[in-house]
């Protein structure tokens, strides 16, 4: 049987915008068939093995004409089980949706629609301005503004328009803007009207720009507006005085690089973008398996000659809970082993596993853990320490001079990742020159330190800002010559994003 065909919506640009329901198609897809997306988030869910087709378009550049990506549906439906179409917005509203849904049907191949957020509605939102309100408007009236307006025939009549709805929402219609705002004006719209343009809407990027109708043309070309953006026109726009919400987030507009590994960015960069940054991507750790493998199995199956495991990192956690069911034993295999966890996103992680720790010191470093261990009697007792294989010899030694017989086994080295295409990406200016940098362990600081150009380095560690997730790090940029702003006091994600919040927060 043929596969069948998603018409799916992206929504606006704000990744969190998609629907749960698009989301979940994009992770089963055999094809995903996409357009150019305000969020190319979406194609990192996809699942091993899918094929992804770039048939996007930008303004006056169509590589694959519809006629082309018509014929592509059809073609993978018959070989596939699940085809998305995914289109930025919402499949319906100006997204050629209804035309892709009536050839399917002719061809008859299978397909649903799943809506997505409409620009049209997303985009002034978050910008401060609701389309409709009680006192203000009743009716708005979404318009192309793609359409050349000064042809013989056209299909929007703009009198109407301009009287039969409170507010306008013209979208794709910066390049027309002068002309859209003539019409608007020959159908003795009163050029007082205020107007709004919203660039790059729903995304950090966003500029807002209000004026009305009588200078909005000439403000659009003073602060160069430029696509995509959308217009609204109608007094609803006088309400972002006091519902400008976006635009006004602490951290909104900075360009902020995660040195994070990628397995390990997720939350601190959804917790950054929460804030209204710009957070991109530039991993100078990769987590990879130790030299000796065989080490880590031989310690978990000789646990029971141990008295504490000691972890130094979620990393660690994770790495010695796979060995144990590689060699297919289970939590039980831990009997009545004490367990000890450097800081909470390591104990977090030990509580995936149904495991709580006996021991976390107060400040989350190896100095501090040690201290945490004095008035435990250590003497003689056998204490296994699983952590990077590169780390630093305070807690063994620190747990070796209280008497305690301390093995340590690597789960895991830290590597510096294929740079290729992250250097392509900030040579191009796709990812741009960085306001702020974060530091997560000494080995992102080196790594940075290595994977820059020497020109770059020097440029950023002139102009840009590094805050660091404690002393340890702090210490280890200081000694690489880069100037540590602000040291996150609780040496954790959320102090970190806490200590990055107060360092842009207005003094």
């Amino acid at each position: 049987m043929p596969g069948k065909v998603y018409l799916v919506g992206a929504g606006p640009g704000d990744p969190g915008l998609i629907t749960v329901k698009a989301l979940k198609l994009i992770e089963k897809a055999d094809v995903l068939i996409y357009d150019q997306l305000a969020n190319s988030e979406f194609l990192k869910k996809v699942k091993p093995g899918c094929e992804l087709l770039d048939v996007g378009k930008t303004a006056g550049n169509h590589p694959v004409p519809q006629p082309e990506i018509n014929r592509l549906m059809v073609e993978k439906a018959k070989v596939n089980s699940v085809v998305v179409r995914l289109k930025g917005g919402d499949p319906f509203v100006f997204g050629r949706g209804g035309e892709e849904g009536e050839y399917l049907a002719e061809n008859n191949i299978l397909f649903e629609v799943v809506p997505g957020i409409s620009s049209s509605i997303a985009v002034p939102a978050y910008a401060g301005i609701p389309v409709t309100h009680r006192q203000t408007a009743s009716s708005f009236a979404v318009i192309t503004g793609h359409e050349d307006i000064n042809k013989e025939e056209s299909s929007i009549d703009w009198n109407e328009m301009a009287h039969g709805a409170d507010t306008l929402v013209i979208l794709m219609g910066m390049g027309n803007l002068e002309p859209i705002v003539g019409q608007l004006l020959k159908a003795h719209l009163d050029p007082g009207k205020p107007v709004a343009l919203i660039e790059k809407g729903t995304t950090p990027s966003q500029r807002t720009l209000t004026g009305v109708l009588s200078n909005i043309v000439e403000l659009s070309q003073i602060h160069g507006i430029k696509p995509p953006a959308i217009i609204v026109v109608g007094e609803v726009v006088l309400k972002r005085n006091k519902l400008n919400w976006y635009e006004n987030l602490p951290l909104f507009g900075k360009v902020i690089w995660v040195t994070r590994s990628r397995t390990q960015s997720s939350q601190l960069v959804q917790s950054l973008q929460a804030l209204g940054a710009r957070v991109f991507e530039v991993p100078t750790i990769q987590i990879d398996p130790p030299d000796e493998e065989t080490s880590l199995e031989e310690a978990v199956i000789n646990l029971h000659k141990y008295h504490w495991l000691v972890f130094t990192s979620a990393n660690g956690v994770q790495k010695f809970f796979e060995c144990l069911l590689k060699i297919g034993k289970d939590a039980r295999q831990l009997g009545p082993v004490k367990i000890a966890a450097i800081g909470p996103a390591t104990a977090d992680k030990l509580g995936e596993y149904l495991i709580k720790p006996d021991l976390m010191p107060v400040d989350y470093v190896a100095e501090s853990l040690v201290d945490a261990f004095h008035g435990i009697p250590l003497n003689s007792k056998a204490v296994l320490i699983v952590r990077a294989q590169e780390a630093r010899d305070t807690l063994p030694q620190g747990l070796s001079a209280m008497g305690a017989q301390v093995d340590i086994v690597p789960a895991y080295k830290t590597v510096i990742p294929e740079q290729s295409e992250v250097m392509d990406r900030i040579t191009s200016g796709e990812i741009p020159f960085p306001d702020l940098v974060t530091f997560t362990s000494s080995s992102t600081v080196a790594n940075f330190v290595k994977i820059l150009p020497e020109t770059l380095l020097v440029q950023i560690k002139k102009k840009s800002q590094f805050v660091s997730i404690g002393p340890i790090t702090s210490q280890a940029a200081e000694n690489l010559g880069i100037n540590i702003n602000m040291e996150a006091e609780v040496y954790t994600i959320p102090g970190l994003v806490e200590a990055i919040q107060k360092m842009c927060s207005p003094r």
